[in-house]
């Protein structure tokens, strides 16, 4: 299968996963408020936290090792090993401080956060097996499969009244269902692993363990400093921009996942020409969305916000910061995503130190002194300073060309594309329809959306060869 035909399969079910995760948490928001919401943003920051000390790299480490087609099943048997013990260990950790993890989120959740944690350890070993043994266009449909299926629970125990106790219990039961149907593509054999297979995975987890850091502590260390310092309505409201935010990196996320396992391949057969290439792809593509993202963002992001309910407008600004920030972070990844895949992990530790010392040090000094915007400003400042570091490593070991074109092109009908929907935005407002938050919303990001392909397509000949490349039937104006 081509490697961007396995990113649209990613990308399609990564947007139908995010689409039922946005009607969810519009419904959340709606009826049981922002505060609640809240309750349940910190509580999964928590327990994101407390899985990277059971993780310690290892998840990273069995896709690695088990991608290079070497005994998998024997890596995958150690791995889970490993990550079976370290959990315990947490888990126990959290049943003797059970009051301080609850007076910290604000409801009595000791309980729930130990079943998330046994629930995310085997979905994780799933999803690494999936994506180690080259089938992550199974892995994607499946993410899809379990929005799907935590928001139906989530749902449906919300409405019998149950909150966010039916939050966080069909949250953990919509995840475990999906990882056992992964399961089942994986059918992993029984096997007995040798040390040595323990070894190898140790090698490159030593360095790999900041990569889940990395990306906990971009996801979530803001929404733990501001459970400390703001109330929960706000942090609510945050994580709600936070989602929404992220919604726009998931072609980023696509190609990322895509390409490791086959740089990974080609780094092993010392492929680096191919290497490099696939560098430039993921950077010329990682912000295709991102980029009219955050003018989309600029202009309607009040409409936006207000699309979860009265008083989330508020999150417009914090909106379109964090959009910046997930830009950087965006291509700072590919280029990480390159260096674990030419089993260089010590360049993306050092980079992820930088990274993480200046997200956290940010997010508690900004937050104390201006609040949660301090937040998204600590979050967008720390990945530029990432995507500084992660470059001048990439660099020197792959020697890639920034593919400023392309950028520049994507830059170009973004801003274009803003311009129209500004003026559209300023004729439609005073018409009956915008009284009609969310029809509005839609005619406006649909009509922005358009305006923004259609341009690209146009003065874009890399992006008309890939899309006629990848799509299964002819389009028009393009050469295969």
């Amino acid at each position: 299968m081509r490697l961007g035909q396995t990113s649209f399969i990613y990308l399609v079910s990564k947007l139908g996963a995010s689409a039922l995760g946005f009607l969810a948490t519009i419904y959340f928001t709606r009826t049981l408020g922002e505060e609640i919401y809240g309750f349940y943003a910190i509580t999964l920051a928590l327990v994101s936290w407390l899985g990277i000390v059971k993780s310690v790299g290892f998840g990273k480490a069995i896709v690695k090792r088990m991608s290079e087609d070497e005994e998998p099943e024997a890596y995958l048997a150690a791995g889970t090993t490993i990550k079976a013990v370290l959990t315990a260990v947490v888990i126990i950790g959290v049943l003797l401080f059970s009051d301080a993890v609850n007076a910290y989120v604000g409801q009595p959740v000791a309980e729930f956060v130990v079943l998330l944690l046994i629930v995310s350890i085997f979905s994780g070993l799933v999803n690494a097996a999936l994506k180690g043994s080259h089938r992550v266009h199974i892995y994607a449909p499946l993410s899809t499969l379990k929005e799907g299926g935590r928001s139906v629970a989530m749902i449906a125990l919300v409405i019998l009244g149950w909150e966010l106790t039916g939050m966080l219990l069909g949250h953990a039961i919509g995840t475990a269902v999906i990882a056992l149907i992964g399961l089942w593509f994986v059918r992993p054999s029984v096997v007995v692993p040798r040390w040595h297979h323990v070894v190898r995975l140790f090698d490159f987890a030593k360095y790999s363990w900041l990569v889940n850091m990395r990306k906990k502590t971009f996801s979530d260390m803001d929404i733990i400093v501001l459970g400390i310092f703001v109330p929960a309505g706000l942090t609510g409201i945050y994580a709600v921009a936070y989602t929404l935010a992220k919604f726009l990196d998931i072609f980023g996320s696509a190609i990322q996942n895509t390409l490791f396992p086959e740089m990974s391949k080609r780094s092993a057969s010392e492929d680096i020409d191919m290497v490099r290439t696939l560098t430039n792809d993921a950077l010329a593509y990682a912000g295709l969305f991102l980029i009219p993202g955050i003018v989309g963002a600029a202009i309607l992001g009040d409409r936006l916000m207000l699309v979860y309910g009265d008083g989330f407008e508020i999150g417009a600004q914090v909106l379109t910061i964090l959009l910046i920030g997930i830009l950087a972070y965006t291509y700072n990844k590919q280029l990480l995503n390159t260096l674990n895949a030419i089993d260089r992990p010590d360049l993306a530790f050092r980079a992820n130190v930088v990274f993480i010392g200046a997200n956290l040090v940010l997010n508690v000094v900004l937050v104390w002194e201006i609040g949660w915007y301090g937040a998204a400003i600590a979050t967008a400042s720390s990945a530029a300073i990432g995507l500084a570091f992660g470059f001048y490593y990439t660099r020197q070991h792959i020697g890639f060309e920034i593919p400023s074109g392309e950028i520049s092109r994507q830059v170009f009908a973004a801003i274009l594309m803003g311009g129209c929907v500004y003026a559209a935005r300023a004729i439609g407002e005073p018409s009956p329809i915008a009284t009609y938050n969310e029809v509005f919303v839609v005619l406006l990001v649909g009509f922005g959306a358009g305006v923004y392909f259609l341009t690209l397509f146009a003065i874009s000949s890399t992006f008309r060869t890939t899309i006629a490349r990848n799509v299964p039937f002819d389009i028009p104006f393009t050469a295969k």
